[in-house]
């Protein structure tokens, strides 16, 4: 951890605040680096367009990086325009490894099952594959999940499975919607609150000017008794933010968006 808490040695952090619509600026990462990069965004809720994500392919081309590209939210997109994956962007599979998750889609964030790309078309800078290595490692560190959650996974992705998990992710984006009305509406516009929704993801983002983020989370729990996550959490960028989560029942959401008539500010 860095003297200042602002964050940990070794690691160069890229805010994606407003002021850049939520596109961090490249030019920060050193050469030779691993870059993360997760769109939908974890916790602004951003989903980055063909044209960002070719920016971040080239840069990491030119400068010798790796992508880590998380693509855990990539069901809640529905904007047909957005990438779902980073290896519809040209040169990505020179570039990224896409790592993703049953977790969101199909409710299996306790199984701890998901999947790796790692594309043969990925080397390191003395030519050999990124991909033997891969499997060197895993092979190695990693006995495999279980014959139940392998199970499960399979059901997910037959025709039915995959209904049903567009199903769940509909449910959720119904509920975004739902928080979205109540945070835009008249009261909150009063007091400078910025709501920060593209709908192709389970967050809302939300500013509230003049409120550190722990210190609003203290008084939405207090005055509405809902629980919400202080974005100063997520790192230094999230001062002022918080973040609401569209993962639970409809009759439940609808009962914390009528508390927000307590909630002074």
């Amino acid at each position: 951890m860095k003297e200042d808490g602002t964050g940990y040695e070794g690691i160069v952090y890229m805010p994606r605040v407003p002021e850049n619509n939520f596109f961090p600026d490249l030019s920060v990462v050193p050469q030779n680096s691993l870059i993360y990069f997760c769109s939908p965004n974890n916790p602004t809720g951003a989903a980055s367009t063909k044209e960002e994500l070719q920016k971040l392919v080239d840069y990491a081309r030119k400068n010798g990086c790796i992508i880590i590209f998380d693509a855990a939210y990539f069901g809640f997109i529905r904007n047909p325009d957005l990438p779902k994956t980073i290896y519809e962007i040209p040169g990505a599979k020179e570039c990224a490894i896409e790592i993703n998750s049953f977790s969101k889609p199909a409710g299996f964030t306790g199984v701890r099952l998901g999947w790796s790309v790692v594309p043969n078309e990925l080397k390191f800078s003395d030519g050999t594959s990124v991909n033997k290595d891969w499997n060197r490692v895993m092979t190695t560190l990693f006995n495999g999940a279980s014959n139940i959650a392998q199970a499960g996974a399979l059901a997910a992705l037959d025709e039915e499975g995959l209904e049903e998990m567009k199903g769940i992710i509909d449910y959720y984006l119904e509920n975004v919607k739902t928080m979205s009305k109540v945070l835009n509406g008249e009261k909150f516009k009063k007091a400078g609150v910025k709501v920060y929704s593209t709908g192709n993801s389970p967050y809302l983002w939300v500013f509230f000017p003049g409120y550190k983020s722990w210190d609003i989370f203290d008084k939405i729990l207090n005055e509405c008794h809902v629980v919400v996550t202080p974005g100063s959490g997520f790192g230094p960028a999230g001062e002022g933010f918080v973040r609401f989560s569209a993962f639970g029942h409809h009759k439940d959401v609808e009962e914390a968006c009528r508390r927000f008539d307590n909630l002074t500010l």
